[in-house]
């Protein structure tokens, strides 16, 4: 019996990840928007912030994707940038950024301190597009 894999250790009990077997229309939904999110966040039009909220939400569209194909629901938003490494074959060099990201996005939605910069925007777009390419080799 072989043993088992980090995202069947982090759905036991009350992990953070549960069983649920891959939806394909859920998981095109959650594609189309990602890409739909990560070619928006490019138009230099948009304010700075609404491009990160755009990009942002492009990678966590694109991450929850790549987890509901391994057949898992994730049980907070942040666990879909951990696994990284286990669904997508993806480094620190993109989970890092995404976990920054996500914090930086969580100052902004509660406590009104979302303080971004176009060096941090180019960041998220390219960690983004790192899982849009590794969500469509897979």
């Amino acid at each position: 019996m072989s043993p088992p894999t980090p995202l069947e250790n982090l759905s036991r009990s009350a992990g953070s990840l549960k069983p649920e077997p891959p939806d394909a229309a859920e998981i095109a939904g959650l594609r189309r928007t990602g890409q739909a999110r990560l070619a928006d966040a490019g138009n230099e039009s948009l304010a700075l912030e609404s491009r990160f909220d755009l990009a942002y939400n492009a990678a966590h569209a694109l991450c929850l994707a790549a987890l509901r194909a391994k057949g898992y629901r994730a049980g907070n938003r942040y666990i879909v940038f951990q696994v990284l490494p286990h669904t997508l074959g993806l480094g620190p060099e993109v989970w890092r950024v995404l976990d920054l990201c996500h914090n930086k996005r969580n100052l902004g939605e509660y406590e009104g301190l979302l303080e971004v910069d176009e060096r941090l925007l180019a960041d998220l777009i390219e960690a983004a597009q790192k899982v849009a390419a590794a969500l469509a080799a897979a």
